[in-house]
């Protein structure tokens, strides 16, 4: 299977129909959301096109395809336009013996680790900054950055996972790049 993974859309439009695209133009399987999908928090700015109601039309239009966790912005409100599942703060994949563990952040992080064993890969969003990192059991750390409000001057990314291989791109050209690595 051939993953895209991302995270904090934030209510913008403009950045989900990128996102949407990107995802289209990987010819992927999943699109793996991993929180704050509409509302752009109280410590940032509006997004570029910041349209809720058109963020989860967009989505509803492929829920088939999408597996999504909650973000500290996301909420009950927020499932109720969604026509698929949002609110756990986890989702596992097994992917040949790998547990891919998806998480937003703010709960489960590389200093808040869940229980993986060497070779799993505990992605997140949340922090707004694309990161990998080879956390003390051997587990992969691998942030996606943000879709719509990246920080730190990063760009906004995504990330492409298919046979165990993670490739961070960004979302404006489509190029790949090297994550901030600890």
């Amino acid at each position: 299977m051939k993953y895209i993974i991302a995270s904090d859309i934030h209510g913008s439009a403009f950045w989900c129909e990128k996102l949407l695209q990107a995802f289209e133009n990987e010819n992927a399987d999943r699109l793996l959301l991993l929180g704050d999908l509409l509302y752009h928090g109280p410590r940032n700015d509006f997004p570029d096109d910041y349209a809720p109601k058109k963020v989860f039309a967009m989505l509803n239009a492929i829920k088939n395809k999408i597996t999504a966790i909650r973000g500290n912005c996301d909420s009950e409100v927020d499932q109720m336009v969604l026509e698929f599942p949002m609110l756990a703060d986890y989702a596992l994949i097994d992917d040949n013996g790998k547990t891919l563990f998806l998480t937003h952040g703010h709960v489960y992080n590389k200093d808040i680790q869940p229980l993986l064993k060497a070779g799993d890969i505990l992605f997140n969003g949340h922090f707004h900054t694309p990161e990998r990192t080879e956390m003390k059991n051997g587990a992969i750390y691998a942030n996606c950055g943000s879709t719509a409000l990246p920080k730190d001057c990063t760009p906004h990314s995504y990330i492409v996972y298919e046979k165990g291989e993670l490739t961070w791109k960004n979302l404006q050209t489509g190029e790949e790049f090297q994550p901030y690595t600890v």
